[in-house]
């Protein structure tokens, strides 16, 4: 028997000697290594700006103070979600309205947005899921009807396109990024938002590190190096250059890893077609990072095929519980089961398989053959 996690980290001896060089540097915290990724972040996006943070959570949560998302308004988004896409704006004091998805794609569905939009409403946070990009063009056309900021949470999406075949990140938005280990790319820890606003850059800087008038780096720089103005109540959201050192040698490696990722999603399809499964949707238009490959089970149950799985040494998840069925969300804001009947519905038969550069050949073939020995059997 095989033993196969659900996923894993793609760390090379790259990574390993960039990390030992920035602790020989001497300089641990954000600075020079910093100010290099997100150069690189920003020109393999094709944007203006890449402010890189501790977490995608942070880059969510400085994006929305920085559009002054406060209490009393309210922020659209999908249920179909991690916490961290609505616990951020709920942090703001605004209110998170959700919206069911769409059941082919498992993105938002568009066609439920504008019903719930109010004159509280200030923002859309879309959600790229597994790296399929949202219809950005219909997110666009409603925003701009309605005066909507948008943001893009794209934690799975580093590297998927749109259908223009541009990079997720590149239309000028607020996207979010996470380098978490079981994403396309990883830091351990950390996030980045891209823009194009010249104006949010700079508010984004300035919250990510307390409010004051100077970064870390710059103050080293400086003869006057201990005089700082804080501006505004800021955060403490920033990376070190331990994190970008990993990102810059990683994003390296982004398109050669979403490849292999893109293959085995194709080995995965091939073969589990003829089952009574229901497979992810795959649009020719765009270009995803497939950070997540989730079947649907139509005739068995999830829990039991979760649990089979795991007595043959394969790790699998599920990606997600809808957050209107959460306790804090149902305390807080009423939301009650039954109200996003198609994200119920997916969450109940949802499984995502491993899927990551590493799998190997024979590793594929024992996951496929099991899955077709469990629903067989």
């Amino acid at each position: 028997m095989m033993q196969i996690p659900f996923a894993l980290p793609y760390i090379t001896q790259d990574e390993i000697e960039a990390v030992v060089g920035v602790l020989k540097s001497n300089w641990l915290s954000m600075g020079p290594k910093t100010l290099e990724f997100e150069k690189m972040i920003a020109k393999y996006i094709g944007c203006k700006h890449a402010i890189v943070t501790d977490s995608c959570t942070s880059a969510l949560f400085l994006s929305l103070k920085a559009l002054g998302i406060k209490a009393g308004d309210e922020v659209i988004t999908t249920t179909f979600t991690f916490a961290s896409t609505a616990n951020v704006i709920a942090h703001c004091n605004a209110k998170p309205v959700f919206v069911d998805i769409d059941e082919l794609t498992y993105n938002i569905d568009i066609n439920k947005i504008e019903e719930k939009i109010t004159d509280k409403t200030r923002a859309v946070i879309v959600v790229h899921y597994g790296g399929q990009p949202v219809n950005m063009r219909g997110i666009l056309n409603l925003a701009k009807k309605y005066n909507l900021a948008v943001i893009e949470d794209a934690a799975h999406a580093m590297g998927s396109e749109y259908e223009n075949r541009k990079k997720v990140g590149s239309l000028g938005n607020l996207t979010c990024f996470s380098f978490y280990p079981t994403k396309p790319m990883t830091t351990g820890e950390g996030g980045a938002v891209v823009l194009n606003d010249d104006h949010l850059s700079e508010r984004l800087r300035l919250l990510r590190l307390h409010g004051i008038s100077r970064d870390a780096w710059r103050r080293y720089l400086d003869m006057n190096r201990w005089y700082y103005e804080v501006l505004e109540a800021g955060y403490k959201c920033n990376p070190t250059d331990i994190i970008s050192a990993i990102g810059i040698e990683q994003l390296k490696k982004l398109d050669w890893m979403n490849e292999k990722r893109r293959e085995i999603a194709e080995y995965y399809s091939d073969n589990l077609e003829k089952l009574d499964v229901i497979l992810p949707y795959v649009s020719d238009k765009v270009k995803s990072s497939y950070h997540l490959y989730p079947i649907r089970l139509t005739n068995y149950s999830r829990d039991g095929f979760i649990s089979e799985m795991a007595k043959r040494g394969i790790g699998t998840s599920v990606h997600f519980i809808p957050l209107h069925l959460m306790p804090y969300y149902q305390r807080a804001y009423g939301y009650r089961k039954g109200a996003f009947p198609i994200a119920e519905r997916v969450y109940e038969k949802i499984v995502s398989l491993p899927i990551y550069p590493q799998l190997k050949e024979n590793q594929l073939e024992y996951i496929v053959r099991t899955i077709k020995e469990i629903l067989r059997g």
